[in-house]
């Protein structure tokens, strides 16, 4: 069951200038940078309320997102759902008829399971599911 929206992520050229902006202009409330090497990218991550804003910065120009930016520019990536169990929600996505990008969880930023599901699902956006890291697998 999707719990809430846990960030939306924007896929950025120059992750330095992006956080200038979101921090010194918008000044919003910036939680430091994480490079996540499994999706070959930079994240930077600000919180708003109760959900993040995560600047997504290609690492390789094979990234994911470095493919999005050169298909689509720069600007919004993706919405990532919090969920307790990945593997039972991407399963309840898939008998509904959803195309799953992956069939097995990732480890994405702060080591949560990550998985996408495709785009021409949900009318054009790519949707995450992120399942947090618990607490005792963090320590």
């Amino acid at each position: 069951m999707i719990k809430k929206i846990d960030h939306i992520a924007v896929a950025v050229d120059n992750l330095d200038e992006a956080i200038a902006m979101y921090r010194d202009v918008l000044g919003l409330e910036f939680h430091g940078v994480e490079e996540v090497a499994g999706q070959k990218v930079k994240v930077a991550f600000f919180k708003v309320g109760e959900m993040h804003i995560e600047l997504t910065a290609p690492t390789s120009e094979d990234s994911p997102a470095a493919k999005f930016i050169a298909k689509r520019g720069a600007g919004i990536h993706h919405i990532a759902f919090e969920v307790d169990d990945i593997s039972a929600q991407a399963a309840d996505f898939e008998s509904k008829g959803v195309r799953m990008i992956d069939r097995e969880p990732k480890i994405g930023a702060g080591g949560a399971k990550i998985v996408f599901a495709h785009p021409k699902s949900f009318a054009g956006v790519l949707f995450e599911l992120k399942e947090p890291r618990q607490a005792e697998e963090s320590e």
